[in-house]
Protein backbone atom coordinates (compact mmCIF):
# COMPACT_ATOMS: atom_id res chain seq x y z
CA UNK A 1 0.00 0.00 0.00
CA UNK A 2 3.06 2.64 0.74
CA UNK A 3 4.23 1.53 -2.54
CA UNK A 4 1.10 2.02 -4.04
CA UNK A 5 0.70 5.20 -2.42
CA UNK A 6 3.95 7.08 -3.06
CA UNK A 7 3.51 6.09 -7.20
CA UNK A 8 -0.03 7.61 -7.18
CA UNK A 9 1.71 10.93 -5.52
CA UNK A 10 5.08 10.96 -7.97
CA UNK A 11 2.56 10.32 -10.50
CA UNK A 12 0.38 13.46 -9.77
CA UNK A 13 3.26 15.32 -9.03
CA UNK A 14 4.11 14.12 -12.52
CA UNK A 15 1.18 15.03 -14.81
CA UNK A 16 0.83 18.69 -12.40
CA UNK A 17 3.90 19.97 -13.41
CA UNK A 18 3.66 18.63 -17.12
CA UNK A 19 0.03 20.31 -16.65
CA UNK A 20 1.90 23.22 -15.68
CA UNK A 21 4.71 24.07 -17.59
CA UNK A 22 2.88 24.97 -20.75
CA UNK A 23 0.60 27.06 -19.17
CA UNK A 24 3.58 29.34 -17.59
CA UNK A 25 4.63 29.37 -21.42
CA UNK A 26 1.86 29.96 -22.26
CA UNK A 27 1.50 33.00 -19.78
CA UNK A 28 4.79 34.25 -20.10
CA UNK A 29 4.49 34.99 -24.02
CA UNK A 30 1.52 35.59 -26.28
CA UNK A 31 1.71 36.28 -29.87
CA UNK A 32 -0.28 39.00 -31.97
CA UNK A 33 0.01 39.54 -35.41
CA UNK A 34 -0.85 43.37 -36.60
CA UNK A 35 -0.83 44.29 -40.23
CA UNK A 36 0.18 47.58 -41.56
CA UNK A 37 -0.45 48.59 -45.19
CA UNK A 38 1.82 51.54 -46.61
CA UNK A 39 1.72 53.16 -49.06
CA UNK A 40 3.80 55.86 -50.91
CA UNK A 41 1.87 57.72 -53.33
CA UNK A 42 2.68 60.69 -55.98
CA UNK A 43 0.00 63.17 -56.95
CA UNK A 44 0.77 65.36 -59.52
CA UNK A 45 -0.95 67.71 -62.60
CA UNK A 46 -1.36 67.31 -66.02
CA UNK A 47 2.24 68.25 -66.37
CA UNK A 48 3.23 66.20 -64.34
CA UNK A 49 4.34 68.61 -61.43
CA UNK A 50 4.22 67.60 -58.07
CA UNK A 51 1.34 68.67 -56.00
CA UNK A 52 2.16 69.38 -52.41
CA UNK A 53 0.10 70.73 -49.30
CA UNK A 54 -2.59 67.99 -49.72
CA UNK A 55 -3.32 66.97 -46.11
CA UNK A 56 -4.98 63.34 -44.83
CA UNK A 57 -8.74 64.55 -45.36
CA UNK A 58 -7.89 64.99 -49.16
CA UNK A 59 -7.34 60.65 -49.24
CA UNK A 60 -9.46 58.09 -48.96
CA UNK A 61 -8.08 54.46 -49.40
CA UNK A 62 -10.52 50.99 -50.07
CA UNK A 63 -9.26 47.36 -49.92
CA UNK A 64 -11.46 45.29 -51.68
CA UNK A 65 -13.75 48.22 -51.77
CA UNK A 66 -13.61 48.08 -47.95
CA UNK A 67 -12.77 52.02 -46.70
CA UNK A 68 -10.12 52.05 -44.31
CA UNK A 69 -9.25 54.81 -42.53
CA UNK A 70 -5.61 56.37 -42.25
CA UNK A 71 -3.14 55.46 -39.30
CA UNK A 72 0.08 57.49 -40.22
CA UNK A 73 0.51 60.62 -42.77
CA UNK A 74 3.54 61.88 -44.36
CA UNK A 75 4.32 64.12 -47.04
CA UNK A 76 7.94 64.45 -48.18
CA UNK A 77 10.06 65.05 -45.45
CA UNK A 78 7.95 66.67 -43.11
CA UNK A 79 7.48 64.09 -39.73
CA UNK A 80 4.80 61.81 -39.87
CA UNK A 81 1.50 62.21 -38.45
CA UNK A 82 0.34 59.76 -35.81
CA UNK A 83 -3.78 59.59 -36.75
CA UNK A 84 -4.84 57.10 -34.55
CA UNK A 85 -6.74 56.96 -30.88
CA UNK A 86 -7.13 53.58 -29.92
CA UNK A 87 -5.30 52.09 -27.71
CA UNK A 88 -4.01 47.90 -27.43
CA UNK A 89 -7.00 47.36 -24.36
CA UNK A 90 -9.06 48.47 -27.36
CA UNK A 91 -8.31 45.69 -28.84
CA UNK A 92 -6.93 47.48 -32.12
CA UNK A 93 -3.27 47.57 -32.39
CA UNK A 94 -0.72 50.88 -31.76
CA UNK A 95 0.37 53.04 -34.68
CA UNK A 96 4.04 52.17 -34.04
CA UNK A 97 6.20 55.20 -34.17
CA UNK A 98 9.21 53.96 -36.57
CA UNK A 99 6.51 52.18 -39.14
CA UNK A 100 6.26 48.61 -39.70
CA UNK A 101 7.19 46.31 -43.05
CA UNK A 102 3.91 46.96 -45.34
CA UNK A 103 1.25 44.19 -45.81
CA UNK A 104 3.89 42.03 -43.59
CA UNK A 105 3.02 40.76 -40.20
CA UNK A 106 5.23 41.03 -36.86
CA UNK A 107 4.95 39.72 -33.88
CA UNK A 108 4.70 41.43 -30.49
CA UNK A 109 5.23 39.63 -26.74
CA UNK A 110 3.29 40.40 -24.04
CA UNK A 111 2.47 38.56 -20.52
CA UNK A 112 -0.62 37.88 -19.29
CA UNK A 113 0.47 39.21 -15.75
CA UNK A 114 1.84 42.84 -17.08
CA UNK A 115 2.30 43.74 -20.73
CA UNK A 116 5.24 44.97 -21.91
CA UNK A 117 5.36 48.69 -22.52
CA UNK A 118 7.26 50.82 -24.94
CA UNK A 119 9.93 53.21 -23.51
CA UNK A 120 9.49 56.73 -23.58
CA UNK A 121 9.49 58.17 -27.03
CA UNK A 122 8.80 62.16 -27.27
CA UNK A 123 8.32 61.72 -30.86
CA UNK A 124 5.84 58.58 -29.94
CA UNK A 125 3.98 60.93 -27.45
CA UNK A 126 3.94 64.05 -30.09
CA UNK A 127 2.12 61.50 -32.42
CA UNK A 128 4.33 61.82 -34.90
CA UNK A 129 7.52 59.43 -36.19
CA UNK A 130 10.47 60.11 -37.49
CA UNK A 131 10.58 60.34 -41.58
CA UNK A 132 13.05 59.48 -44.45
CA UNK A 133 13.49 56.75 -46.41
CA UNK A 134 15.50 53.74 -47.09
CA UNK A 135 16.87 53.32 -50.36
CA UNK A 136 18.56 50.38 -51.81
CA UNK A 137 20.74 50.74 -54.89
CA UNK A 138 21.19 48.15 -57.05
CA UNK A 139 24.20 48.33 -60.15
CA UNK A 140 24.32 46.65 -62.61
CA UNK A 141 28.18 45.02 -62.70
CA UNK A 142 28.10 42.57 -65.67
CA UNK A 143 29.77 41.99 -68.59
CA UNK A 144 27.01 44.27 -70.18
CA UNK A 145 28.72 47.04 -68.59
CA UNK A 146 32.39 47.02 -69.95
CA UNK A 147 30.89 50.94 -71.48
CA UNK A 148 30.22 54.10 -69.79
CA UNK A 149 31.03 51.97 -66.41
CA UNK A 150 32.64 55.04 -64.99
CA UNK A 151 29.99 57.68 -66.26
CA UNK A 152 27.18 55.43 -64.50
CA UNK A 153 29.30 54.79 -61.22
CA UNK A 154 29.63 59.25 -61.51
CA UNK A 155 25.87 59.18 -62.00
CA UNK A 156 25.10 56.90 -58.83
CA UNK A 157 27.66 58.92 -56.77
CA UNK A 158 26.24 62.45 -57.78
CA UNK A 159 22.43 60.60 -56.61
CA UNK A 160 23.85 59.81 -53.46
CA UNK A 161 25.15 63.46 -52.35
CA UNK A 162 22.22 64.69 -53.40
CA UNK A 163 19.54 62.55 -51.36
CA UNK A 164 18.01 63.98 -48.33
CA UNK A 165 20.38 63.73 -45.03
CA UNK A 166 17.42 61.82 -43.00
CA UNK A 167 17.49 58.99 -46.10
CA UNK A 168 19.05 55.92 -45.46
CA UNK A 169 21.03 54.32 -48.09
CA UNK A 170 22.60 50.97 -49.10
CA UNK A 171 24.82 50.33 -52.31
CA UNK A 172 24.64 46.54 -53.52
CA UNK A 173 26.12 45.67 -57.08
CA UNK A 174 25.17 42.46 -59.41
CA UNK A 175 26.48 40.30 -62.01
CA UNK A 176 26.06 36.43 -61.58
CA UNK A 177 25.79 37.32 -57.49
CA UNK A 178 24.54 39.80 -55.41
CA UNK A 179 27.33 41.69 -53.42
CA UNK A 180 26.36 43.95 -50.59
CA UNK A 181 28.96 46.79 -50.67
CA UNK A 182 27.70 48.99 -48.12
CA UNK A 183 24.67 47.73 -45.79
CA UNK A 184 22.17 50.46 -44.95
CA UNK A 185 23.48 53.46 -43.45
CA UNK A 186 23.78 57.20 -43.11
CA UNK A 187 27.10 57.60 -43.66
CA UNK A 188 27.53 58.97 -47.20
CA UNK A 189 30.75 58.35 -47.50
CA UNK A 190 30.94 54.83 -46.45
CA UNK A 191 28.26 54.20 -49.54
CA UNK A 192 30.65 56.22 -52.16
CA UNK A 193 33.42 54.02 -51.19
CA UNK A 194 31.48 51.26 -52.13
CA UNK A 195 30.68 52.71 -55.15
CA UNK A 196 33.58 53.05 -56.16
CA UNK A 197 35.09 49.44 -55.93
CA UNK A 198 32.66 48.28 -58.04
CA UNK A 199 33.94 46.52 -61.26
CA UNK A 200 32.48 44.89 -64.24
CA UNK A 201 32.39 41.11 -64.54
CA UNK A 202 29.86 38.30 -64.90
CA UNK A 203 26.47 37.60 -66.38
CA UNK A 204 23.72 39.33 -65.46
CA UNK A 205 21.42 37.60 -63.25
CA UNK A 206 19.36 40.74 -62.30
CA UNK A 207 16.07 38.85 -61.06
CA UNK A 208 17.48 36.78 -58.58
CA UNK A 209 19.08 39.71 -57.19
CA UNK A 210 16.56 42.16 -57.28
CA UNK A 211 14.67 39.34 -54.88
CA UNK A 212 17.25 39.25 -52.73
CA UNK A 213 17.64 43.01 -52.23
CA UNK A 214 13.75 42.91 -51.98
CA UNK A 215 14.04 40.90 -49.05
CA UNK A 216 16.79 42.63 -47.54
CA UNK A 217 14.34 45.64 -47.93
CA UNK A 218 11.16 43.50 -46.27
CA UNK A 219 13.27 43.71 -43.25
CA UNK A 220 13.63 47.73 -42.94
CA UNK A 221 10.64 49.47 -41.10
CA UNK A 222 9.38 52.83 -42.82
CA UNK A 223 9.55 53.56 -46.26
CA UNK A 224 11.66 51.23 -48.41
CA UNK A 225 12.90 52.27 -52.02
CA UNK A 226 14.85 50.68 -54.52
CA UNK A 227 17.14 52.11 -57.49
CA UNK A 228 18.16 49.50 -59.95
CA UNK A 229 21.21 50.66 -62.70
CA UNK A 230 20.63 47.85 -66.08
CA UNK A 231 22.56 48.06 -69.16
CA UNK A 232 21.57 45.63 -70.48
CA UNK A 233 18.83 42.23 -70.31
CA UNK A 234 18.39 39.48 -67.42
CA UNK A 235 20.34 35.99 -69.18
CA UNK A 236 21.15 34.00 -66.11
CA UNK A 237 17.92 34.48 -63.37
CA UNK A 238 16.05 31.40 -62.37
CA UNK A 239 13.48 33.69 -60.63
CA UNK A 240 10.98 34.94 -62.94
CA UNK A 241 10.65 39.26 -63.03
CA UNK A 242 6.44 38.61 -61.95
CA UNK A 243 7.43 36.74 -58.44
CA UNK A 244 10.14 39.86 -57.54
CA UNK A 245 7.13 42.32 -58.40
CA UNK A 246 4.77 40.68 -56.38
CA UNK A 247 7.39 40.50 -53.70
CA UNK A 248 7.59 43.96 -53.51
CA UNK A 249 3.91 45.04 -53.73
CA UNK A 250 3.48 43.02 -50.87
CA UNK A 251 6.22 44.60 -48.51
CA UNK A 252 5.60 47.83 -50.04
CA UNK A 253 8.79 48.09 -51.78
CA UNK A 254 8.82 50.88 -54.53
CA UNK A 255 10.96 50.18 -57.21
CA UNK A 256 12.69 52.32 -60.03
CA UNK A 257 14.13 50.83 -62.81
CA UNK A 258 16.97 53.22 -64.75
CA UNK A 259 18.37 51.25 -67.86
CA UNK A 260 20.28 52.41 -70.80
CA UNK A 261 19.77 52.27 -74.53
CA UNK A 262 21.30 48.47 -74.75
CA UNK A 263 18.73 47.42 -72.48
CA UNK A 264 15.91 49.29 -74.73
CA UNK A 265 17.40 46.91 -77.30
CA UNK A 266 15.31 44.23 -76.03
CA UNK A 267 11.96 44.66 -75.86
CA UNK A 268 10.90 41.99 -72.85
CA UNK A 269 12.84 43.45 -70.72
CA UNK A 270 11.78 46.80 -71.43
CA UNK A 271 8.35 45.49 -71.21
CA UNK A 272 9.44 43.95 -67.92
CA UNK A 273 11.20 47.23 -66.39
CA UNK A 274 8.03 49.23 -66.95
CA UNK A 275 5.67 46.98 -65.92
CA UNK A 276 7.44 46.22 -62.76
CA UNK A 277 8.20 49.81 -61.60
CA UNK A 278 4.82 50.84 -62.81
CA UNK A 279 2.97 47.88 -60.08
CA UNK A 280 5.23 49.05 -57.46
CA UNK A 281 4.25 52.52 -57.81
CA UNK A 282 8.14 53.75 -59.06
CA UNK A 283 9.25 54.65 -62.78
CA UNK A 284 11.48 53.26 -65.48
CA UNK A 285 13.91 55.34 -67.08
CA UNK A 286 15.34 54.44 -70.71
CA UNK A 287 18.85 56.82 -70.49
CA UNK A 288 21.00 57.27 -74.23
CA UNK A 289 23.64 58.70 -72.79
CA UNK A 290 25.39 59.72 -69.27
CA UNK A 291 23.53 63.23 -69.23
CA UNK A 292 20.13 60.98 -69.38
CA UNK A 293 21.51 58.98 -66.48
CA UNK A 294 21.74 61.73 -64.40
CA UNK A 295 18.42 63.54 -65.04
CA UNK A 296 17.19 60.25 -64.23
CA UNK A 297 18.18 59.75 -60.98
CA UNK A 298 17.31 63.56 -60.13
CA UNK A 299 14.00 62.82 -61.48
CA UNK A 300 13.71 60.03 -58.65
CA UNK A 301 15.57 61.99 -56.08
CA UNK A 302 12.66 64.88 -57.04
CA UNK A 303 10.47 62.00 -56.28
CA UNK A 304 11.44 60.93 -53.08
CA UNK A 305 11.20 64.11 -51.59
CA UNK A 306 7.36 64.57 -52.41
CA UNK A 307 6.12 61.70 -52.44
CA UNK A 308 3.02 61.18 -49.95
CA UNK A 309 3.44 58.30 -47.53
CA UNK A 310 -0.26 56.94 -45.82
CA UNK A 311 -0.63 53.83 -43.76
CA UNK A 312 -3.82 52.19 -42.13
CA UNK A 313 -4.91 48.87 -40.70
CA UNK A 314 -6.67 46.68 -43.00
CA UNK A 315 -9.79 46.51 -41.55
CA UNK A 316 -11.62 42.92 -41.42
CA UNK A 317 -11.41 41.02 -44.88
CA UNK A 318 -11.90 37.01 -45.73
CA UNK A 319 -9.41 37.86 -48.91
CA UNK A 320 -6.50 35.48 -48.20
CA UNK A 321 -5.21 36.58 -51.60
CA UNK A 322 -4.77 39.30 -53.36
CA UNK A 323 -6.42 42.99 -52.03
CA UNK A 324 -6.77 45.47 -54.26
CA UNK A 325 -5.71 48.92 -52.97
CA UNK A 326 -8.11 52.39 -54.49
CA UNK A 327 -6.54 55.80 -53.39
CA UNK A 328 -8.71 58.59 -54.33
CA UNK A 329 -8.66 62.36 -54.15
CA UNK A 330 -11.37 63.91 -51.86
CA UNK A 331 -13.51 67.04 -53.53
CA UNK A 332 -13.64 68.33 -57.09
CA UNK A 333 -10.92 70.90 -56.91
CA UNK A 334 -8.27 67.56 -56.81
CA UNK A 335 -10.17 65.75 -59.35
CA UNK A 336 -7.83 66.77 -61.65
CA UNK A 337 -4.69 65.76 -60.35
CA UNK A 338 -3.38 62.08 -61.21
CA UNK A 339 -1.97 59.61 -58.55
CA UNK A 340 0.86 56.94 -58.47
CA UNK A 341 0.92 53.94 -56.79
CA UNK A 342 1.00 50.48 -55.78
CA UNK A 343 -2.49 48.74 -56.88
CA UNK A 344 -2.31 46.39 -53.81
CA UNK A 345 -0.87 43.25 -52.44
CA UNK A 346 -0.67 39.79 -51.58
CA UNK A 347 -2.47 39.07 -47.97
CA UNK A 348 0.77 37.31 -46.05
CA UNK A 349 -0.07 35.50 -42.42
CA UNK A 350 3.72 34.27 -41.84
CA UNK A 351 4.70 35.13 -38.73
CA UNK A 352 8.08 36.83 -37.78
CA UNK A 353 10.23 35.25 -35.46
CA UNK A 354 12.13 36.37 -32.51
CA UNK A 355 15.09 35.86 -34.61
CA UNK A 356 13.89 37.90 -37.65
CA UNK A 357 12.52 40.78 -35.43
CA UNK A 358 16.43 40.69 -33.68
CA UNK A 359 18.29 40.53 -36.56
CA UNK A 360 15.90 43.77 -38.26
CA UNK A 361 16.80 45.53 -35.04
CA UNK A 362 13.45 45.53 -34.18
CA UNK A 363 12.44 44.36 -30.41
CA UNK A 364 9.02 43.62 -28.98
CA UNK A 365 9.26 46.35 -26.52
CA UNK A 366 9.64 48.93 -29.19
CA UNK A 367 6.85 48.26 -30.72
Amino acid sequence: MRYLLGSWLLAGLFLGAAAWAPAQDEQAQIHVNVNLVQLNVAVTDHKGNYITGLRPQDFTITEDRIPEKLATFEQGGEPALNLTDTTPSQGAPPAPSQGVPAGQTFTETHSIASQLKPAADPLQASGIRPSGANVFILFDTSNYMYRGFVFAQDAIAGFIRSLQANNKVAFYSYSRDLSRAALLTSDRSEVLRGVRSTVAGDDAALYNCLLLTVKDAARITGRKVIVVFSNGPDNASVVPPEDVAELAQSTGTIIYMVSTQQAQLEPISTAVFERMSKDTGGKAYFAKSWKDEARAFASIRDDLANLYSLSYYPQPNRNHGWRTITVKLVGKENQKYHLRTRDGYRFQQTKASEEDLAESGTTPAAK
